[in-house]
């Protein structure tokens, strides 16, 4: 908050967390793991941020009793279908809940009005496009004795769909490398690995030759393959450690390079095309942000000039890797001359000079290139948030259609919201959402529905024989929303043929999900983000025995050809 040092005019425990409403001393309750568990329940969301100052920890009794009544089956619920969302304030002026409600001489029998402002979303009524959620109750069903007995006819209809091998009831012990496999489906930690592994042992489910303790030091083996230098972990020998995972061949033609950063740490990951293998980090550094001198280091220790992958990244690392300016230049394009800023030709002029080379000093590249161009993949999921972008950016703001995406997104902020910031997941609801496009305009919906048609038939793994009649009739209908021209619409009005055949096969939506896949080992080795990180987590995508074993098979990839 701007003005921290002045204190609220009323505390935020006064308050409900819920709806909002001033609580008066006997009604007040507080934040139990019951009101959390059913909250998220009837929402679908968890409580959030109640570590903070401007948040409320406290709710009223109406909204406890209402929830508690849901979960029994007594009640339909709350009268409102999105609660009250609670975002940090700017000011105690007009921005602050806590300080404009004016709750002096408040009685339980007093009419209560929301405030509307800034960094408080107030509750949103059940209507059509909101019902209320019916709870259903988690009932577990315990098999009968005839579904225990391996021999009668009942138990071998009840067990097609179990884990049942055969017809004794010997158990099968499991042995190193069953173990091994299990323990990395269920990506558990070395501690977590060895308590699983004692356990069983004390069961006799265990082999003989198991041995609980090298766990602890799983990843030992391929600590040979990495090394760590000006802050940066790398891996040395590339294509050795992907046979020792378990890959057959390695040619660098079937593999992509894709390097990103997150607020934690720089990453470097290599992405197989087709996405048939798992994603495997070859650099990672806490210390290095992600600028021109890091990414030249990074390429470097990887020895990028001896595979020449192609790359994948965003367009803010393509500047980078090209050597190109930042920002809001005039010519950002590495593939021809557009100007960004002769914004009055965007829409009408369809040819630009090509850009020949990149020559450092000429047209806003500032340094030399690190990679080839030719390498450079267009990145399909960040040109799908630029057309999302423009298309919100291009909508009434005062109009239903805008309307509907903040009542879709109410934790989203307003900020995000006018700016058209979404991801991946949140395009893909949209999509789904039937009711989105009875809000829209003439104008919107045939925008919005040539959109859609780019997403399912160029973007992805389809690519329609028309498809480019069908990006030229979406750009159209851009055009005629008031949209502007990006530099993202401007490779796919001019540099169309520059596209891969297939877009889902070298997206670098694979390497955005890496950063939550890395994440849990990042927290695993807090304060430690060394080789042995890296060692372990690429432990956990070995596969030592073939999947077509298992009956219930894992959804991780892994790098064992069967």
């Amino acid at each position: 908050m701007s003005s921290s040092r002045r204190k609220c005019k009323y505390s935020s425990d006064l308050f409900c967390y819920i709806c909002g409403i001033y609580i008066l001393k006997k009604q007040k309750r507080n934040i139990t793991d019951f009101v959390k568990e059913t909250y998220a329940e009837y929402f679908g969301f968890k409580m959030e941020k109640l570590d903070k100052s401007w948040v409320p920890n406290k709710v009223c009794k109406s909204c406890v009793e209402s929830l508690r009544l849901w979960k029994k089956g007594e009640r339909s619920g709350l009268d409102f279908g999105i609660p009250m969302i609670w975002m940090e304030p700017k000011n105690h002026v007009d921005d602050c809940y806590f300080c404009v409600v004016d709750a002096k001489g408040f009685n339980r029998n007093q009419t209560w009005r929301y405030p509307d402002l800034q960094s408080t979303k107030c509750p949103v009524l059940h209507s059509e496009t909101l019902p209320r959620p019916v709870y259903v109750s988690k009932v577990i069903r315990m098999p009968s004795e005839t579904m225990m007995l391996p021999n009668s006819q009942e138990s071998k209809q009840s067990t097609s769909g179990s884990e049942w091998e055969g017809e004794t009831s010997t158990p099968k012990l499991f042995s190193q490398n069953e173990l091994s496999d299990l323990i990395r489906d269920l990506n558990l930690s070395k501690q977590e690995s060895e308590l699983l592994a004692s356990r069983l042992k004390e069961k006799n489910l265990l082999a003989p030759t198991v041995t609980i303790t090298t766990y602890r030091t799983r990843e030992s083996e391929l600590l040979q393959f990495f090394d760590e230098n000006e802050g940066l972990v790398y891996c040395t020998d590339i294509a050795k450690l992907l046979l020792d995972m378990g890959l057959k061949e390695y040619k660098p033609t079937e593999w992509r390079l894709f390097i990103d950063s997150c607020k934690r740490s720089l990453k470097c990951v290599l992405l197989h095309n087709g996405n048939k293998f798992a994603s495997i980090p070859i650099a990672h550094s806490t210390k290095l942000k992600e600028e021109y001198e890091n990414v030249k280091l990074v390429l470097e220790k990887i020895k990028y000039s001896e595979h020449q992958w192609p790359i994948c990244v965003d367009l803010k690392m393509v500047n980078f890797l090209l050597g190109q300016q930042s920002g809001y230049t005039k010519y950002p394009c590495f593939l021809c001359m557009w100007d960004s800023r002769a914004k009055q030709l965007h829409w009408e002029q369809d040819v630009w000079p090509a850009r020949n080379s990149l020559t450092v000093g000429k047209a806003n590249v500032i340094r030399e290139p690190l990679v080839n161009r030719d390498k450079i993949i267009l990145p399909p999921l960040h040109i799908k948030l630029g057309m999302i972008k423009q298309f919100v950016k291009a909508l009434d703001k005062e109009g239903d259609c805008f309307k509907y995406i903040c009542r879709k997104f109410p934790k989203l902020s307003m900020e995000k919201l006018k700016g058209g910031i979404f991801d991946g997941p949140q395009i893909r609801q949209l999509i789904k959402d039937a009711d989105f496009i009875k809000v829209m305009t003439v104008p919107e919906s045939e925008a919005w529905e040539s959109f859609v048609l780019v997403v399912e038939n160029f973007l992805g793994n389809h690519k329609a024989p028309n498809y480019e009649e069908i990006v030229q009739n979406m750009l159209t209908n851009f055009q005629t929303l008031g949209a502007n021209m990006s530099i993202k619409l401007h490779y796919l009005r001019n540099h169309l043929d520059k596209f891969p055949d297939n877009l889902g096969n070298y997206s670098e939506e694979q390497g955005e999900r890496f950063h939550q896949d890395l994440k849990v080992m990042e927290e695993r080795y807090q304060g430690r983000w060394d080789c042995h990180m890296m060692a372990d987590y690429c432990w956990s995508l070995k596969r030592d025995c073939p999947r077509k074993n298992y009956k219930r098979k894992a959804l991780k990839r892994h790098f064992m050809e069967i």
